[in-house]
């Protein structure tokens, strides 16, 4: 029923851009997106993820992964998000299968004035490839129109690219089938110039998938997914020179319970490094209907990579005057309070924060409250018997900022109060109620 309900859903949103969102966990909330290549171009960021759809009959292959075309889209501070909508579609790729539903993880690099996107898919000409491989669709923007050439790779058989332009300007493509490979490529980023290179002394055990290369103070680092157990988990390996020899190092991201798969790229933006990766937050039920994610990263000082614990909060700061999801937080009391979907049978519209008696608490750090005094506060609520709501800025011995109550009511309401306090600068944000029945909160927004 759900999945039925979700499949209605998209086909009403299909036409539609997402609306700026802000820096929580899944980043996108009005599609399914999954393997994000997040890359830096002028300052902005920029994020290229293939677009998880749900099958029906006769359009891709029912209860596995299915994907139409690709989007991408941008934010200059990792908490405003746009989508600039579709960059690439299935059918009017030249040399791919019509209807494949089978356009996986992407890559895109800037070079020479021009913008490659790179993409697998399978082929229409199975002289080409019996299997998937590689195309490339080159833009003059980061954001297209992006035009796909009329043939694939040559050479490259294989999902997951990802390409690497090293400090000597020499251009690398990586892609995974059953190990993992790597080949120069030439000036014109549309052919390999090199044989295809298998990258050895990686684990032997286990799927090993989507390559991901980076570099930092003379170390290649090599990442990428690897099922060691049972689900993926993201690991990494690092060498001296772009093709290796490589050595394992250990494990960015543990497995994550409830998708079997993980998808990544990694970026320094802004002095900070950031791991953007997916998780089935939006379909909990079914695993190929994925959502991306960000969350920092930092190196240790010998320079490995320190693991990198998923969260819902995210990064970035939220404006105190935009709505503020409480359900993204940073941390929950463990009782008392919980997370879920506001409607189970259309995810999209995202999660509340329900508190059981004055025992939960929610708190949600990085709220820029700003210099200028803010003077009121609304939530969207929901209290049958009524409630009072208590806001405190830094944690639960924090200053009050308001006291709320919520009149009774089964529906969901905007509730207006004063602040009583104000607080200048970035704060982190407590919501409790100080009532023992029960309330839900959607979202908090001050004026």
């Amino acid at each position: 029923m759900i999945l039925r309900n979700l499949v209605v859903f998209l086909s009403v949103i299909a036409s539609f851009w997402a609306s700026p969102a802000a820096a929580q966990n899944p980043l996108i909330t009005n599609q399914f997106s999954a393997d994000p290549s997040a890359r830096v171009f002028n300052g902005r960021v920029y994020v290229y993820p293939s677009h998880d759809i749900l099958a029906t009959k006769g359009r891709g292959r029912l209860g596995w992964f299915c994907m139409e075309d690709y989007h991408v889209f941008s934010s200059a501070n990792l908490t405003d998000w746009t989508d600039h909508g579709v960059i690439v579609t299935q059918n009017k790729v030249p040399w791919a299968k019509p209807d494949s539903y089978s356009m996986w993880a992407p890559d895109c690099i800037f070079r020479n004035g021009k913008y490659y996107f790179y993409f697998p898919t399978t082929p229409k000409d199975t002289t080409i490839s019996k299997g998937f491989t590689v195309g490339v669709a080159v833009a003059d923007k980061p954001t297209g129109p992006f035009v796909p050439q009329p043939l694939p790779i040559k050479g490259v058989r294989g999902i997951d690219p990802n390409v690497f332009i090293d400090k000597d300007g020499q251009a690398y493509l990586y892609w995974s089938q059953g190990n993992i490979y790597g080949a120069k490529l030439k000036e014109n980023m549309l052919e390999l110039a090199s044989e295809p290179k298998t990258l050895g002394e990686l684990p032997t055990k286990g799927l090993k998938e989507g390559p991901y290369m980076m570099e930092r103070n003379g170390t290649y680092y090599l990442t990428y997914p690897h099922v060691e157990n049972k689900i993926e988990r993201l690991e990494y390996a690092t060498g001296t020179s772009p093709l290796g020899p490589f050595k394992v190092q250990g494990v960015i991201m543990d497995e994550f319970t409830g998708c079997w798969t993980n998808h990544h790229s990694i970026i320094d933006f802004k002095n900070q490094w950031y791991l953007f990766y997916h998780h089935n937050d939006l379909s909990p039920n079914f695993d190929k209907a994925r959502s991306i994610r960000l969350d920092s990263l930092f190196f240790e000082v010998n320079g490995n990579i320190r693991k990198v614990v998923p969260t819902l909060r995210g990064a970035g700061l939220t404006d105190a005057k935009q709505k503020i999801q409480l359900d993204r937080y940073s941390r929950l009391s463990s009782s008392g309070a919980s997370i879920a979907f506001l409607d189970t049978a259309n995810t999209f519209q995202g999660w509340k924060t329900e508190f059981a008696n004055s025992q939960g608490w929610v708190q949600y750090n990085g709220v820029a409250f700003g210099k200028q005094a803010l003077k009121t506060v609304t939530l969207r609520v929901q209290a049958a018997a009524g409630a009072t709501v208590q806001l405190r800025a830094d944690g639960p011995s924090g200053p009050v900022l308001a006291l709320v109550t919520v009149p009774k009511g089964s529906q969901w309401q905007e509730v207006k109060a004063p602040l009583s306090a104000f607080r200048p600068g970035t704060h982190a944000l407590l919501v409790a109620p100080k009532t023992n029945a029960p309330v839900a909160i959607d979202w908090v927004r001050f004026e």
